[in-house]
């Protein structure tokens, strides 16, 4: 496909254009690839490793502390570790602080070490040797994984497979590229920009083949992003936009070290803005580009207006519905800060003003614009190729035209 392509001008110019974007993410990948696995530690979170156990009995007293609040008091035995088979005991909050144990529940505990080691002190009276941790919810979400794989293979196919494939490389790109270089101390912005094209070129090549179709996507899709990132990065710094209002960022704060770099936390809500907004790139970018091939194999014919035109009509009915789920999500995200500020009876231009909330509906139209950008610019690209490129290079791959 590609030597179709560079038969022509305007397909030597496109085929620059993506070596230019596989340049620079090569480029990124070699400059900003972590160094070191674990360079910025904890992070505020507890890293002591627990172990599984059954909740066999529960049963409600008033709680030490307060002879009014009844606390639950759970019987457990361990499934895992050292102490396997050991029954322990979990003093917890009631159902109104605290979720609700039942007999069958997996839950996760960590042994209170805190005296581990030290002969000649006793365990103080009301400290348990275990404490609880969470649910056990690994069985049920590889559970829900695998269903999901198997419905996607099910209707795509071939298709399907790809893009789990596709899936799984995208998860590797941030786990162990975008997510240890911004906690080395990286630009957050560059890290998440270069991890952004990668996974796009991973995904959009897996999925769709490296046709026509997939080219104009990933050039507009590419176009967009980085005029995502600008928005962004304008945008965070007139709304005053600090980070600081997370609890993330707050144990992200506590965990550093004198040997752990120091972390943007604005930089952090520009990383989440430019990932967050690839998501319904590639599928918006992909929807126009193939609606152009379809059009114009149609009636080969028509003017690059027309062509144009008649593919935007379509990208316009998409973009609503694609800008209100994205609108949608992000309100949905923000639901539960929400109630709070109701029920603080805050007013409604006070609520927009604290930075949680502002730094969300920042993320929101950010995204939408450049959602809306990618229309256009992938619209026209794809229009423009269709007409000035060999027969051969609108084909996909697998050699048949791609329809979304």
């Amino acid at each position: 496909m590609y030597r179709s392509l560079l038969a022509t001008p305007p397909g030597r110019l496109v085929v620059a254009g993506l070596g230019l974007i596989v340049l620079g993410v090569v480029v990124g990948f070699v400059a900003l690839w972590p160094s070191e696995p674990s360079a910025a530690g904890g992070g505020g979170l507890a890293g002591t490793a627990t172990q599984t156990a059954d909740v066999e009995r529960v049963s409600r007293r008033a709680c030490p502390q307060s002879q009014t609040e009844a606390c639950q008091i759970v019987r457990a035995r361990l499934t895992s570790g050292g102490d396997q088979g050991r029954e322990i005991t979990l003093s917890l909050p009631g159902t109104d602080f605290g979720p609700a144990f039942e007999r069958g529940d997996a839950i996760r505990v960590v042994a209170n070490d805190l005296f581990a080691g030290q002969t000649g002190i006793e365990t103080p009276p009301g400290v348990e040797p275990y404490s609880f941790a969470d649910f056990e919810r690994r069985s049920p979400l590889y559970l829900l994984a695998v269903l999901f794989a198997v419905v996607v293979i099910a209707l795509a196919r071939w298709k399907g497979v790809r893009s789990l494939i596709g899936l799984a490389l995208s998860l590797v790109i941030v786990t162990k590229f975008i997510v240890p270089a911004i906690l080395e101390g990286s630009s957050p912005v560059l890290v998440a920009l270069t991890g952004a094209l990668a996974v796009m070129l991973v995904t959009v090549g897996l999925s769709h083949g490296s046709g026509v179709t997939s080219v104009a996507a990933i050039l507009g899709a590419a176009a967009s992003l980085v005029a995502t990132a600008l928005l962004a990065v304008l945008f965070v710094e007139l709304a005053a936009i600090t980070g600081f209002s997370s609890e993330e960022a707050t144990l992200l704060q506590g965990g550093r070290t004198e040997d752990t770099p120091s972390l943007s936390l604005d930089g952090l809500i520009l990383a989440g803005i430019i990932v967050g907004a690839l998501g319904v790139l590639d599928d918006v970018t992909i929807s126009q580009a193939s609606t152009v091939m379809a059009i114009f194999r149609a009636d080969r014919t028509q003017s690059l207006r027309r062509l144009f035109a008649g593919a935007l009509s379509v990208g316009r009915d998409h973009l609503s519905a694609t800008v209100n789920t994205l609108v949608l999500a992000y309100v949905g995200a923000a639901l539960p800060l929400l109630l709070l500020f109701e029920r603080a009876s805050v007013s409604f231009g006070d609520a927009l003003n604290r930075e949680a909330v502002a730094a969300e509906i920042v993320a929101m139209l950010v995204g939408s614009i450049g959602l809306v950008l990618a229309v256009p610019l992938t619209t026209a690209l794809a229009a423009w190729l269709a007409q000035r490129v060999p027969e051969a290079a609108l084909q996909t791959a697998d050699g048949h035209a791609h329809h979304h």
